[in-house]
């Protein structure tokens, strides 16, 4: 059973940094796929980075493109949201999610099965 556990999320003011970490086990194949997605209040889940271990894919969204950052460290299985530049919109609940197959990175939170339970970061002054 693939279990994921995010830390890393709480409050920082416009312009600062948070680093999320997503530790991941469980995994049966030889690969793996983790996306990282957030979720703001009345808005649709959206995908904002994803790594995949089959091709080293480290993939960022044109939204954050230059803020945001994805680094794994695969001796630890765990995949790093490195946020710079924090702006009030980037306030959510951050979440990281595995594929149950597909070596891919995908953007789309229909193509993972597994989640996370969230980390809530609030980017106020």
């Amino acid at each position: 059973q693939v279990q994921l556990v995010e830390s890393g999320g709480g409050l920082v003011q416009p312009g600062g940094s948070l680093r999320l970490s997503c530790a991941a086990s469980g995994f049966t194949q030889d690969y793996y796929v983790i996306g990282w997605f957030r979720q703001a209040p009345g808005k649709e889940r959206e995908g904002v980075s994803c790594f995949s271990s089959d091709d080293d894919t480290l993939y960022v969204a044109p939204s954050v493109k230059g803020r945001f950052a994805i680094s794994v460290n695969n001796a630890k299985n765990t995949v790093y949201l490195q946020m710079d530049s924090l702006k009030p919109e980037d306030t959510a609940v951050y979440y990281c999610a595995a594929r149950l197959s597909g070596r891919l990175c995908a953007t789309s939170s229909h193509e993972y099965y597994y989640w996370g339970q969230g980390t809530q970061v609030t980017v106020s002054s």
